[in-house]
């Protein structure tokens, strides 16, 4: 829930809404999606060169629902955000029941879907298990389907690539969809053979039954391949190129094969109706037609003919894939196998098909139990009665009713705050709320005894109807306003909330912003404090609104430091601005009130003056030492004297070695990397900064950090307060003006600008059966239930994790609700309310077929960023690949069709899980390379704490374009590629972005005249790897460029930071760090090794 867009003032209630405006956003293949605005949403698309391409869809794609219960749904995701930075339009609202629209939902296999039936209920996983041993029992499955995120932009699962509907049976669901046979040729498949598993059948593995299980899944280097691993949050401390790549170790995947289990495959594929042919463009190298790929993509499926049979099975078996170079030898002359990369699930080809199948239909939240489109897809939302997933989202959109699988299995789901929704005001007497659970006013509320009463959803208690709400009921039993009511017929809303909702019954005074800043004799001398200064003067008109008030009710005040205080007297009434200096920092104080917060616009020529004295006041300092924890302290103060929220802007240098509460040392210690000791890096070094946390939560402080170190700042204790308080921080490491102005600066300024809600309590209520059991995110808890945050903005995900402990039914589903109360930056008092309805079922099957593995990435990785504050780093490693190996061993015992141990099978909507829990496993948190600092991991493990899901997944998963394949006439993004080596050519060059930072690789053979035409210099060897912005060039093709990188700018809540690479120089090994498919150099397996490694898991686990 974003808490900080101002109330909808549109269109009166029950009449249509216009579509909210958002960031449009091309699809994901570059083509406009039909009725979505442009959006500057990049295309994740295929289809790509270099990987093989699923096979087209057996039948059509959606159906009209026949016979059967709801498909199960779990967990959820509230988004926080602003509408320019959501990932979806959230146009055409629209009131009441939905239209005879056909719902898109993933495929059914053993249980159809009825419109109109009671929803199916919830399985749901039991809590997380602990760090320690990992469990070794097929039962111990993992917690986590079952858990709920909180975050700017809801995550979505999408339906199956290439599966079709098929006839309902009796067996469970399929598993994964892609192929990797070596004939490449689909066998006939009837229903009866059971369902469509997808598998990976490595036989080169030893049997796993009485071997030792290996510590880890590092497994030696293969030659030829290229390091991967997780972005590094600052790439400038890379000064020089890091150490030779080391051999892995641990024990290796197996001994070479001796032969082929089945017949080698064909040379030659008969061409298959479908998708495009793709190219694999490894430097300069050309594959011919991968198997199973024909032409240009058909189209979309008609969705209201009826199911096609389902496709035949198919089997990823290594020992039938074909080798490189190695078809031709008979089988026992081939050595070791090695799996094609081209044969394994690919991001890029799910989030291409998810698109073309989920992107030009609205999603329609009026029927419980459908699963969103992926992230990466835009697609329109209509609201009604179930929360979009605009707002929330979760891992499972089924739990499963039987507790004991609960406690099998956990999820985490996810809840964002996001677009502004309609405004309810119902005068004095404030929202309508159960008597018991106090849960409020929501569309599944029963109203009885011809609405007099009304059964409360959550607990079941009745409650009379208060006079002034009383309205009849129709012949259905829903009340006559139904439509004209948003709590009565929508899923998100909000209540102006009573004086009974504010501290000592009083309203509150309108937020206040504190600006600090450093003035040591590092920020003066980097030009630093002249920067702001100037920034400052033309920022302060920009300040958030709120409502429609033509001028922002926001107070503003500034103070300086280095290892003293300087506060400013401001007030309109002075000629010139006034310094009082607190020198007794151990014994912080204000020592001014009036005049110190001003408003902007009635003290303008007081506060230029201030700004452009500052910079030649402090230009002589020679002051080295620091103090921090006083200046938090001196902010709030002032906002506790003035009797209101707000947040401080801190802008700090250096490591406070100053004689001062909050002093600290320099601890940086590399020699505790991968030891016990580790988790001491994480940790602040002092309580101090969690006690003054906790005072900022109850005065609605919230901190903001602007961090510019030259060496080590102890970013892991710096960082609680903002951490804790619900702020942002920010880190430009050896801060240059000429090449991190322009970042820092669009930094700022959104930092600004964003709305705010200040001062928030978050409760998240559910029905009998589940309850929320654990919260991931910036906040502070002072109790159990109650998430407590000073400020609240469009960039914080909050991740809760629910606990199954009760039975669920199917005919009752899961209900959740989150209600936000807050303090708009206008001073008004909300509350914002999402409610979400979930299906339960009864077989797990229905839980895999409808899992959503970006949300599961999010919180595993939230999990174990958490989990490296109190654990070694490596137990946190085995446990999630425990965890993982045990999901997916739970569905090949419990759902797939029998079949040879040699193969691995995947469920169908986790086919993914593996790729993207390596590239967690392999981010500088968990495993760091030699050049990534203490800080950047304190800095890295804070940001993906908050992060929502399609930050998470860009982050971990790069976004890799190649800039040589633009279409200069057409505003499509190029097609994008796998993140490895062999994908990259010497001719072309690429972007890739990852949230951070955004690269621009340039082959040592691209054409001169791309060179000319992008970097304005005539060779390869004169292009800078020192710029900032590429120049503004008047040529298609560096308009086309720039363009694009504005949109992915525009995506991303924080300004990306250009870094120009040339084949073969220093910053390659930077960039070859993303390239998250291959073996990176601190040790990380490729997507390849992985796989196998967690195959050998699986089997351990299953024998």
């Amino acid at each position: 829930m974003s808490v900080n867009q101002q109330a909808h003032t549109g269109p009166p209630y029950g009449q249509p809404q216009p579509a909210y405006q958002r960031y449009q956003q091309p699809g994901y293949g570059g083509q406009q999606m039909p009725g979505v605005p442009h959006s500057q949403y990049g295309v994740y698309n295929g289809p790509m060169p270099g990987y093989q391409q699923p096979a087209p869809p057996q039948g059509p794609l959606r159906t009209p629902p026949t016979s059967g219960a709801p498909p199960p749904t779990s967990g959820a995701l509230l988004p926080v955000g602003q509408p320019a930075y959501n990932q979806f339009g959230q146009g055409d609202v629209q009131n009441g029941i939905p239209a005879s629209a056909v719902q898109m939902q993933r495929p059914s296999v053993s249980q159809p879907f009825i419109p109109g039936s009671t929803p199916t209920s919830i399985s749901q996983l039991s809590s997380f298990q602990q760090y320690g041993p990992s469990p070794t029992g097929a039962q111990q499955l993992t917690n986590h389907m079952a858990g709920m995120t909180i975050g700017s932009v809801p995550t979505s699962a999408a339906p199956p690539a290439g599966v079709g509907y098929g006839p309902s049976t009796s067996v469970p669901p399929a598993s994964g969809s892609f192929t990797a046979t070596g004939s490449g040729l689909y066998t006939p498949y009837s229903s009866s053979q059971g369902p469509r598993p997808a598998r990976i059948g490595p036989s080169n593995y030893p049997s796993t039954t009485g071997a030792p299980r290996p510590s880890t899944m590092q497994s030696p280097p293969l030659s030829g391949q290229a390091l991967a691993g997780l972005p590094a949050s600052q790439p400038n401390h890379l000064a020089s190129p890091p150490p030779p790549q080391q051999a892995m170790s641990g024990p290796h995947p197996g001994p070479p094969m001796t032969g082929l289990q089945g017949p080698p495959p064909p040379s030659t594929h008969p061409s298959q109706p479908g998708y495009q042919i793709q190219q694999n463009g490894s430097f300069g190298q050309v594959r011919g037609p991968q198997p199973n790929y024909g032409g240009a993509y058909p189209g979309t499926s008609n969705y209201g003919s009826q199911p096609g049979p389902p496709p035949p099975p198919k089997r990823l078996d290594p020992d039938s894939i074909p080798s490189p170079q190695l078809n031709e030898l008979p089988p026992q002359q081939k050595p070791r196998h090695r799996i094609d990369p081209d044969a394994i699930p690919s991001p890029i080809q799910v989030i291409e098909d998810d698109r073309n199948n989920r992107g030009s239909e609205p999603f329609v939240t009026g029927v419980r139990g459908q699963v969103p489109p992926l992230v990466t897809t835009n697609f329109l939302v209509k609201d009604q009665g179930n929360i979009s997933c605009m707002y929330i989202f979760s891992t499972p959109f089924a739990i499963h009713c039987a507790s004991l699988t609960v406690n099998n299995y956990s999820s985490p789901a996810a809840s964002v705050l996001g677009t502004p929704p309609y405004l309810v005001d119902h005068g004095e007497s404030g929202p309508i709320r159960c008597n018991r659970c106090k849960a409020y006013m929501c569309p599944f509320m029963q109203f009885i005894e011809g609405g007099r009463r009304f059964q409360c959803c959550f607990c079941s208690c009745v409650t009379e109807v208060p006079p002034h709400y009383f309205q009849h009921l129709d012949h259905t039993g829903k009340r006559v306003d139904f439509y004209d009511r948003p709590e009565l017929s929508l899923g998100s809303y909000e209540f102006l909330a009573t004086v009974d909702y504010c501290k000592n019954n009083k309203f509150p005074d309108p937020p206040a912003f504190i600006f600090m800043i450093d003035v040591s004799y590092n920020a003066v001398k980097s030009g630093l404090v002249r920067l702001i200064c100037e920034e400052l003067k033309s920022l302060l008109d920009y300040l958030p609104r709120g409502g429609n008030l033509e001028e922002s009710a926001i107070r503003v005040g500034f103070v300086t430091y280095n290892k003293v205080l300087h506060f400013y007297n401001v007030k309109s009434s002075l000629a010139q601005p006034q310094m009082m200096v607190v020198s007794d920092v151990a014994d912080m104080f204000v020592p001014l009130l009036d005049g110190f917060l001003v408003n902007v616009n009635e003290s303008r020529a007081v506060i230029t003056s201030l700004l452009d004295q500052i910079p030649e006041m402090f230009a002589d300092t020679r002051e080295t030492e620091m103090v921090f924890a006083p200046v938090i302290q001196a902010g709030l103060d002032a906002l506790k004297a003035a009797e209101c929220a707000g947040k401080l802007f801190i802008f700090h240098t250096s490591l406070p070695i100053a004689e001062a509460p909050g002093k600290l040392k320099n601890r940086d210690d590399k020699k505790l990397i991968n030891t016990d000791k580790e988790k001491t890096l994480f940790q602040p070094q002092t309580n101090f900064y969690s006690n003054l946390a906790k005072d900022c939560v109850a005065q609605g402080c919230c901190v903001d950090l602007f961090l510019f170190p030259n060496q080590y700042l102890d970013v892991a204790t710096l960082g609680v307060v903002t951490y804790q308080t619900g702020g942002s921080i920010y880190k430009y490491s050896y801060f240059q003006l000429e090449t991190d102005q322009e970042r820092f600066l669009n930094d700022l300024r959104r930092d600004v600008q964003k709305e705010v809600g200040f001062d928030a309590v978050m409760r998240v209520r559910t029905s009998t059966g589940i309850r929320a059991t654990d919260f991931f995110g910036a906040f502070y808890m002072s109790n159990t239930t109650d998430v407590e945050l000073a400020g609240l903005d469009c960039d914080k995900t909050i991740t809760v994790e629910f606990k199954h402990d009760d039975k669920l039914s199917e005919d009752s589903g899961a209900l959740l609700q989150c209600a936000l109360l807050y303090t708009s930056s206008a001073g008004q008092r909300r509350l914002r309310i999402h409610n979400l309805s979930l299906n339960c079922c009864t077989q797990l099957a229905d839980l895999y077929r409808n899992c959503e593995t970006d949300t599961l990435i999010n919180y595993l990785a939230k999990y174990a960023y958490r989990g490296v504050l109190n654990n070694p780093v490596k137990t946190v490693r085995d446990a999630l690949i425990n965890q993982c190996a045990q999901i997916l061993a739970c569905y090949r015992k419990n759902c797939a069709s029998p079949s040879s141990a040699g193969q691995l099978i995947l469920p169908e909507c986790m086919k993914l899980l593996p790729v993207y829990l390596n590239c967690v496993l392999k981010s500088d948190v968990l495993q760091p390379g030699p050049e990534v600092s203490t800080d950047d991991r304190a800095y890295i493990r804070q940001l993906v704490t908050s992060m929502d899901v399609a930050e998470t997944n860009v982050f971990f998963y790069p976004r890799l374009l190649p800039l040589t394949k633009v279409d200069v006439d057409n505003d499509a993004l190029p097609a994008a590629i796998r993140n490895s080596e062999e994908r990259l050519s010497k001719g072309d060059m690429y972007l890739l972005e990852n949230g951070l930072n955004i690269f621009v690789w340039v082959g040592v053979n691209v054409q001169q005249g791309l060179i000319q035409n992008l970097f304005g210099v005539s060779s390869f060897s004169q292009i800078s790897n020192t710029m900032s912005t590429l120049p503004i060039l008047e040529n298609p093709f560096s308009k086309k460029v720039r363009s694009i990188m504005d949109m992915l700018q525009a995506q991303r809540s924080r300004y990306m930071k250009l870094i120009i690479v040339k084949q073969e120089d220093k910053f390659e090994m930077l960039f070859k760090h993303f390239l998250v498919e291959d073996k990176s150099m601190s040790g990380g397996a490729s997507y390849v090794d992985f796989l196998c490694h967690m195959h050998k898991e699986i089997r351990q686990l299953l024998s």
